[in-house]
């Protein structure tokens, strides 16, 4: 076992052109990681393995499932079922944590 203190905002940045995406913990298919987008900024459909979480550290993201949308703000968390198609849109700067089981 290990111990680490982080301050998760700081993992990751807005100043690069294209989102970042910061991986803190991988195991098989499970996965926990950091994603910073800009407002506007979107991560275009796709679909997701396995079931998964999504908590918003900073900002607002949309999360779009077929004709469904879903905003989530800060401190928010959203939780979907894997196989699941979706799409993410950022409505302002937004860092937010993701964390597939």
């Amino acid at each position: 076992m290990f111990y680490n203190v982080l301050k998760a905002k700081d993992l990751v940045s807005l100043e690069n052109e294209k989102f970042e995406k910061k991986v803190l913990m991988a195991q098989e298919e499970s996965l926990l990681c950091i994603i910073a987008l800009k407002k506007g900024e979107i991560i275009d459909t796709h679909t997701s393995t396995r079931d998964a979480a999504v908590y918003v550290l900073d900002g607002e993201i949309e999360l779009h499932f077929d004709a469904e949308k879903f905003k989530i703000d800060k401190g928010e968390i959203l939780m979907f079922k894997k196989d699941t198609q979706h799409k993410v849109l950022a409505n302002k700067d937004s860092k937010f944590l993701l964390i597939k089981i």
